[in-house]
């Protein structure tokens, strides 16, 4: 098939250069395994939808050996003095920077984002976080007021989304072993990895048996980590729906949790914002990662009086974005994650559609024959009671509404069962103080969106979970006091 302009891209030359293994078993105990009922499943690569590897899927009995190694290293390691336990997680994250290209290419090869993404935001990130967190790891006493004696909570069960696979690892893996406790970790079943090289890298930099478990595999693996009576602590990063289930599952139980879940971020522009940077702005919120974030700025929300010129503009640049392959350096936006979570981008539009908002999508051109490609689409005309301002897509779409004074804009702000996020656009100081203390969410950015470091905490309110991830605030959650 000829492709139209839009889609010509030059093939990366280091797209062949980063090994990947027929077959990957399980890191329980500082080892190696296969499972011992023999399952594996395909991870694919959702630009060609061809095979990568296969990966083990770890059963009940590969989940109990996690837990066990993970309980006996936590002796050892809790009494690990923090400066040692430093000394670890910055050999790690030295390891990581080391191997930033390989792991940068193997990450938008199993998860379908652009390169430039994956090598210029996500492994700076992660090694970023193990830094940061190997500097606290001899303070402790100095992270939390009142509590002159810190200890760790103990073993922690950890599950994370395949839409930030090595970063998600991170923001949870460097808090807890900083804080002395010891882990089993399940990456999501369609990006396991980078979590898998992760664990190649623990090894090579000699971290004790079994302070990080690795075990692979799709919901029943997660289900037998969760019912398992051998952790102290759960965290969780995914969809509302699953922690739910999550919470369930733990309600009768005194384990610990964080719940970082779903979102529908509002992102406000007032007529005296600067237009152009929130047009950047409003990109970067809705079309970074194809949109496959949990505080994706999804609704836009633009003062009345200017709504014609960002809507015009927004268009102008969403035509700009370049769509391909995620290896294409020139690549904005990648293939969705998997052809489940296309479908579900694609029958947003239709409902979109069918409820009477008005679709503008990017481009004419026909897509890729193969991969699980999606334009970039944003809705105009659309009703606060819409199900595309509702709920959560998970996808590059944007829904585009009004306003017209700063009460209706908070008003429509924080109709929503979730508080992950928000970004506001004016230049008012006096405005970004009194709208971001009105508005219901975790995280607010002013004049900015998409804006991470590892020493500012992350978490958000109502639907959207709770607890802290990054930061002081962070650090608590793996601390008992």
């Amino acid at each position: 098939m000829t492709q139209a302009p839009v889609w010509d891209y030059s093939s990366a030359p280091e797209s062949a250069k980063v090994e990947i293994r027929p077959r990957y078993g399980l890191f329980i105990d500082g080892r190696w395994m296969d499972g011992r009922a023999g399952k594996h499943f395909p991870s694919v690569d959702p630009t060609s939808e061809q095979q990568l590897c296969q990966v083990t899927e770890a059963t009940g009995a590969e989940i109990d050996k996690a837990f066990e190694a993970a309980r006996r290293a936590l002796r050892r390691w809790s009494r690990t003095p923090g400066r040692e336990r430093g000394k670890f997680l910055f050999r790690i994250a030295r390891r990581i920077q080391e191997r930033a290209r390989e792991l940068a290419v193997l990450e938008s090869r199993d998860s379908g984002k652009p390169i430039r993404e994956s090598r210029d935001f996500d492994i700076p990130q992660v090694a970023q976080h193990f830094f940061h967190h190997a500097g606290w790891c001899d303070k402790l006493r100095y992270a939390l007021p009142g509590v002159s004696d810190p200890r760790p909570v103990g073993v922690c069960a950890q599950i994370i989304p395949w839409n930030f696979p090595l970063l998600m690892a991170a923001w949870k893996l460097a808090p807890a072993l900083a804080c002395g406790n010891t882990c089993v970790l399940k990456p999501a079943e369609t990006t396991p990895l980078t979590a898998l090289r992760l664990a190649e890298i623990l090894d090579e930099c000699e971290l004790p048996r079994g302070v990080v478990n690795i075990v692979t595999g799709g919901p029943e693996t997660g289900r037998a980590m969760v019912e398992h009576p051998g952790f102290d602590k759960i965290a969780f990063t995914g969809s509302t729906e699953v922690g739910k289930a999550i919470l369930r599952a733990c309600a009768e139980r005194p384990v610990r949790l964080t719940m970082e879940l779903g979102g529908k971020s509002p992102n406000i522009v007032f007529a005296d914002a600067p237009i152009d940077q929130a047009i950047e702005g409003i990109v970067e919120g809705i079309w970074f990662n194809q949109g496959q974030v949990c505080c994706a700025g999804s609704r836009l929300l633009v003062e009345e009086s200017v709504l014609g010129e960002v809507v015009a503009k927004v268009r102008l640049r969403m035509e700009r974005l370049r769509v391909g392959d995620p290896l294409d350096k020139n690549t904005d936006v990648g293939p969705i994650n998997s052809a489940v979570q296309r479908d579900r981008v694609k029958r947003y539009l239709r409902i979109g559609v069918d409820e009477g908002a008005t679709l503008h999508e990017c481009g004419t051109s026909a897509l890729p024959d193969r991969g699980y490609f999606c334009r970039p689409a944003f809705f105009t005309e659309v009703q606060p009671s819409a199900t595309i301002a509702r709920e959560e897509i998970f996808g590059p779409v944007l829904a585009v509404m009004s306003f017209r004074t700063p009460d209706e804009a908070l008003l429509r702000a924080n109709n929503t069962p979730y508080g992950l996020s928000a970004g506001v656009w004016t230049n008012k100081g006096s405005k970004i103080l009194e709208i971001a203390r009105s508005l219901k969410a975790g995280v607010v950015w002013c004049n900015g969106f998409n804006l991470f470091d590892a020493a500012s905490p992350f978490g958000g309110f109502k639907e959207s979970g709770f607890g802290r991830e990054g930061g002081r605030h962070g650090l608590r959650e793996y601390l008992s006091h």
